[in-house]
């Protein structure tokens, strides 16, 4: 699986709306920080958009988002301010330096293997009081993921695709969550949601995963654009026939899961 896609913030930011209203339904759950002023992290920050949320909210905050995206960075630099700064952090590796009051993580884990093994290391950075708090898609069972693994291990794109495309197990069950936060000490809350995006536009669940999921593909076909062209093609072809338009827009279910852990005394 591919853990490094590159990354479009223009494309990815074509669905903002729609994109930034986990992240606040994941913060209206956070309690109040320990800290004063509050140190925060975002890890996984994108463009930046979301981590200027933080920042807003938490008035007195200093605000870090880390990324390993050098085009998520570089337009998350326009966010930046006294109180709010960007890094490059890779969060396969990345450990706290410091003491945080708040780690945050918006649509990122799923591409970190290996992630639950990391919230030990990083609740070793949490104040006592302190909140970790994500969201991830958990939705790899839905059209949008299911067709493009399958046609990405058809016989004529498996040889350039089958390896490069997120698995079953890129997201764990809401329990193994819940059981491995709780069992490091923290008093833990975890959900799922599924949203109905209603989206305009041709295809625009091909247009929404362009953004995210499909990037792995983009990037293995990027130097033969006609086989790229043809194999987003016949994936539209197929998002079409799961995701049929309708006179109000297109209907995209999207399942999250968010869970909130706040770290014992």
């Amino acid at each position: 699986m591919t853990t490094n896609p590159s990354w479009d913030p223009a494309q990815y930011l074509r669905h903002a709306g729609h994109r930034a209203r986990p992240f606040g339904d994941l913060l209206a759950r956070v309690p109040g920080l320990p800290g004063d002023p509050p140190r925060i992290a975002d890890l996984g920050c994108g463009p930046g958009n979301l981590t200027a949320v933080l920042a807003d909210r938490w008035t007195t905050a200093r605000v870090t988002g880390y990324d390993n995206s050098p085009q998520m960075l570089a337009d998350a630099a326009a966010h930046a301010g006294a109180r709010l700064d960007f890094a490059h952090a890779d969060l396969a590796t990345w450990a706290p330096q410091e003491t945080y009051d708040l780690l945050v993580s918006n649509a990122a884990l799923q591409w970190v293997p290996g992630h639950l093994d990391a919230f030990a290391g990083w609740l070793d950075g949490l104040a006592p009081g302190g909140t970790f708090a994500f969201q991830v898609p958990h939705n790899i069972d839905a059209p949008l993921h299911a067709l493009m693994r399958e046609l990405g291990n058809s016989v004529r794109w498996k040889g350039r695709l089958g390896h490069v495309l997120r698995h079953e197990d890129s997201v764990h069950a809401p329990g193994v969550y819940l059981d491995r936060l709780a069992r490091l000490g923290c008093a833990t809350d975890v959900w799922t949601t599924t949203y109905l995006h209603v989206l305009q536009g041709d295809d625009p669940v091909l247009d929404w995963v362009k953004g995210t999921g499909l990037r792995p593909a983009l990037d293995a076909l990027a130097d033969d654009p006609e086989a790229r062209d043809a194999f987003v093609a016949e994936y539209r072809d197929l998002l079409r026939e799961a995701y049929p338009s309708a006179e109000y827009g297109t209907v995209l279910p999207f399942r999250r899961l968010f869970a909130v852990a706040v770290k014992g005394a």
